[in-house]
């Protein structure tokens, strides 16, 4: 396993989050922060240096650190996805984080550039690709996949036996029934229940839970 130091592809939430994890709870030591050029506004950032990628080659090259791009979900998933792949290209290596506190039972290795988060409970047989975010609270039932380049919200309830394509999001509080294929690039929205298969570019969007006609004030017995 690599222990080279961590610069982070990204500037915003996940990035500083990703970075208060890997600094606590693992053996990697981050040093800074990059993103291309034209995104750099600051020398800093969560007091860290920015360097700007196009210098990172020669100021940090691949022998010397590995990534991790922390860039989010948009154009499901498809910006950190090019990201990931254009570092790849350079040749650099990327951070696997799986955490202390999350409970996995599969003897599969995760995939490059993947990050789990605390309180996930992964079942045997599960596999994981790369490139793949799997925040806090989830259920990943056993012999499921989870295809590269994917996004999980929190406290998702995927069964067994479920495969979900390249690039999908899955927003908080899913639920997958067993045995279900969900296509590339799909969007589970969130509180969505699926209990059959979708093709590719499915969007499945959650229903929000309806105004009550009465102000808070106006209740009884509350």
């Amino acid at each position: 396993m690599s222990e080279k130091p961590v610069i982070i592809f990204g500037l915003g939430s996940f990035a500083q989050v990703a970075a208060a994890y890997l600094d606590r709870d693992s053996t990697r030591e981050v040093i800074g922060y990059t993103v291309d050029g034209e995104y750099v506004d600051s020398a800093t950032f969560a007091g860290l240096p920015v360097t700007a990628y196009e210098d990172l080659v020669r100021s940090h090259p691949p022998d010397r650190v590995d990534l991790l791009v922390a860039t989010g979900f948009r154009g499901v998933n498809a910006i950190r996805r090019s990201i990931y792949e254009r570092c790849k290209a350079h040749g650099y290596g990327f951070v696997s984080y799986v955490s202390s506190r999350a409970m996995n039972m599969s003897t599969h290795a995760v995939g490059a550039n993947t990050f789990i988060f605390e309180s996930n409970v992964i079942q045997p047989f599960v596999e994981i690709g790369d490139d793949v975010v799997v925040w806090s609270g989830n259920h990943i039932g056993h012999h499921s996949r989870i295809a590269s380049h994917c996004f999980i919200a929190s406290h998702a309830v995927i069964s067994g036996h479920v495969t979900i394509g390249e690039n999908c999001f899955i927003g908080v509080n899913a639920t997958f029934r067993d045995g279900v294929t969900i296509g590339p690039r799909c969007v589970i929205g969130a509180g969505a229940l699926v209990l059959g298969d979708h093709d590719e570019g499915t969007v499945l969007g959650g229903k929000a839970t309806p105004v009550h006609p009465k102000k808070s004030w106006e209740l009884r017995n509350f």
